[in-house]
């Protein structure tokens, strides 16, 4: 299935996070499914995430040379990815324990890059050399470990991805007010007016 990469599916916040929700519904074995089932989609994904990421990845595009090849990287920085800061929400920190395997996996994904981050203003390299999508995965992964980072993740209540909360009081509650915010809240009055028709006949 191809797979419109919209705004919404970049609510993430960062590179790493929106990747890490290209896993919809985890948690509900009933619904959930993965949108890298197939490996072509990691090739719109990040062709899409190269305009929608741009402030992040400082304007450098995102190339990916073998889809299939690639992927077994991709899906060991996302799995361990959620699972560090999927549980860092939970508990409040990073679990230690569950370091080494994400470690290993982004080291996978920086193995065969042959690039440059960190500058000052150019915290993925040069602009105008495009850049592996499995190395900025996991430079945009690793960049969570921040502690001011890891106090701002969030996990979306309606859809269950994780995102960034960069708002200035830390209350951001949806991934996205305009489609999770929104879904709630005609739930809720959908809820309050059958509760309200039951108390009506009942009376």
């Amino acid at each position: 299935m191809t797979v419109a990469w919209t705004p919404h599916r970049f609510t993430g916040g960062l590179l790493a996070l929106d990747t890490a929700n290209t896993v919809v519904l985890r948690g509900d074995p009933d619904r959930t499914f993965d949108r890298f089932d197939d490996p072509a989609e990691i090739v719109r994904f990040a062709d899409a995430a190269s305009g929608f990421r741009a402030a992040e990845l400082g304007d450098r595009r995102l190339t990916v040379s073998s889809p299939t090849a690639i992927a077994p990287v991709v899906l060991s920085i996302r799995e361990t990815t959620d699972r560090l800061f999927r549980g860092a929400v939970s508990k409040g920190a990073v679990a230690t324990a569950d370091l080494p395997d994400f470690l290993r996996a982004c080291a996978e994904g920086l193995a065969r890059s042959r690039t440059e981050v960190g500058a000052p203003g150019r915290p993925f390299g040069d602009p105008l050399v495009p850049i592996p999508f499995e190395a900025a995965l996991a430079v945009s992964a690793l960049s969570l470990l921040r502690d001011d980072t890891v106090a701002r993740l969030r996990i979306c209540p309606n859809c269950t991805w994780l995102f960034v909360d960069r708002s200035r009081n830390s209350s951001r509650l949806w991934c996205d007010m305009a489609v999770c915010g929104n879904r709630q809240k005609a739930s809720r009055h959908y809820r309050r007016r059958r509760m309200a028709a039951h108390e009506v006949k009942d009376a």
